[in-house]
């Protein structure tokens, strides 16, 4: 037998709902008079779809906004009454151990470490929830069941029918989270170290606005990565339209790092296979001095276009010399290319430069060493990683192994790897 609805419908949030569906762009988050979320209509965003002229209304500006973001601002500053208290009989080799587990509320513990520890960590890890819906409601200080919300927010009656839906489209869905992410991002950063970096994992549920957030609260220029992490090869099955199988590691750095900072180092057996000529200075290949993107040529790039000069012997110079031949950036059928190097740096480094015949015309290479002038041998990160060490099944078996059980304690639990890499 089906239960009553012992209610009305809201016909306010019916009727914007069909403006959502004509106009989205016209819908948006804001706080209701009983200071709950809900969809709102932006009137002037409204008027100007209805009208041929422009609007005058609220200065536009680019930036990230929500409900309830000058409250997270005003969380992450506020002081709490609280202390960290050691258990010294759960713990192993307290007074001598250099970890540190804490176990509460996140955003309190991330205050309380400020005294001890501004300034002087090099790398946070954060894996925060994905806000995919799965009945959590989150907020600045806890999260509930929605079960719970759903009654201590008057939204089912005494028989538990449900009178508004908790979904993505009631209006609280996104505003909830970027406030509970804001404030612990802020706070984060300044326990950051100069050279700090920040990595977050993350999926498509929240991605784009976690970039935001953390464009406003690190800087846009400190982008360091956003590595597609290949987790399930599997595929989510309960995905509605495409089975995904990957997430996001999103790093940002606190302060602008140089060229190479974050590289990881390179395998033996890599160099031996790839780097297969050694001179004085030690392994190397070589590498086209042209640039192969054509996107890219004497046409935007005249200060790279240059000629080098070659000796019957394959002798390269930069000034022409008597029997010599000119080679350009050019390809086989005329396009005038460029070159990856200006004159300076190849002035500077002539000595990297070799010249190759290859079907009867002379082609620029330059040596690239698998170590550098330091004697380190690194390469840059890849931006897809898709080793199977980086599975969240590899994560799962060890987290089991851990807890000697073959039950599910903890759902997806990233693999052990996964957080190694990022260290290096």
């Amino acid at each position: 037998m089906e239960k009553m609805k012992m209610h009305s419908p809201n016909l306010t949030q019916e009727n914007i709902a069909r403006i959502r569906k004509m106009l989205r762009g016209c819908v948006t988050e804001a706080h209701g008079s009983d200071g709950t979320l809900k969809l709102s209509i932006d009137f002037d965003q409204l008027r100007q779809e209805l009208e041929y002229s422009i609007i005058e209304g609220p200065q536009e500006r680019h930036h990230l906004n929500w409900p309830g973001k000058r409250e997270a601002l005003l969380t992450a500053n506020a002081p709490i009454a609280k202390t960290l208290r050691p258990v010294r009989d759960e713990s192993v080799d307290f007074d001598r151990t250099k970890n540190l587990f804490i176990e509460g509320d996140n955003l309190d513990a991330l205050k309380l470490l400020q005294e001890t520890y501004l300034g002087k960590i090099k790398l946070i890890y954060i894996d925060p929830p994905y806000n995919t819906g799965n009945d959590f409601i989150y907020e600045d200080d806890f999260a509930e069941d929605s079960g719970e919300f759903l009654k201590r927010s008057n939204q089912t009656d005494e028989h538990g029918n449900r009178l508004v839906a908790n979904s993505s489209a009631n209006g609280r869905f996104h505003s909830d989270w970027l406030g509970m992410i804001y404030s612990r991002l802020r706070l984060a950063r300044t326990l950051l170290s100069d050279d700090g970096v920040i990595v977050a994992s993350i999926d498509e549920n929240e991605v784009s606005n976690l970039r935001k957030l953390l464009d406003e609260v690190f800087g846009e220029d400190n982008l360091l990565f956003q590595i597609t992490l290949l987790c399930n090869p599997k595929g989510r099955s309960q995905d509605k339209f495409v089975a995904n199988y990957h997430e996001y590691l999103i790093g940002y750095s606190k302060q602008q790092l140089s060229k190479g900072d974050i590289n990881v180092p390179k395998e033996d057996a890599e160099i031996e296979k790839n780097y297969k000529l050694i001179d004085k200075r030690g392994r190397y290949r070589e590498l086209e001095l042209r640039n192969t993107h054509r996107e890219f040529g004497k046409h935007n790039r005249k200060n790279l276009y240059y000629p080098f000069y070659v000796s019957k012997d394959g002798a390269v110079s930069l000034d022409e010399v008597p029997g010599s031949q000119a080679i350009y950036p050019d390809w086989d059928d005329g396009f005038e290319g460029c070159w990856t190097w200006g004159t300076d740096k190849a002035r500077q480094q002539l000595s990297e430069v070799v010249a190759k015949e290859v079907k009867g015309s002379w082609k620029i290479y330059r040596k690239n060493y698998a170590e550098d002038e330091d004697g380190e041998a690194t390469k840059q990160v890849k931006s897809i990683w898709t080793e199977k060490q980086f599975h969240t099944e590899k994560g799962q078996a060890t987290f089991n192994d851990l807890f000697d059980t073959k039950h599910k304690l903890f759902q997806s639990p990233k693999s052990v790897d996964t957080i190694k890499q990022i260290q290096l």
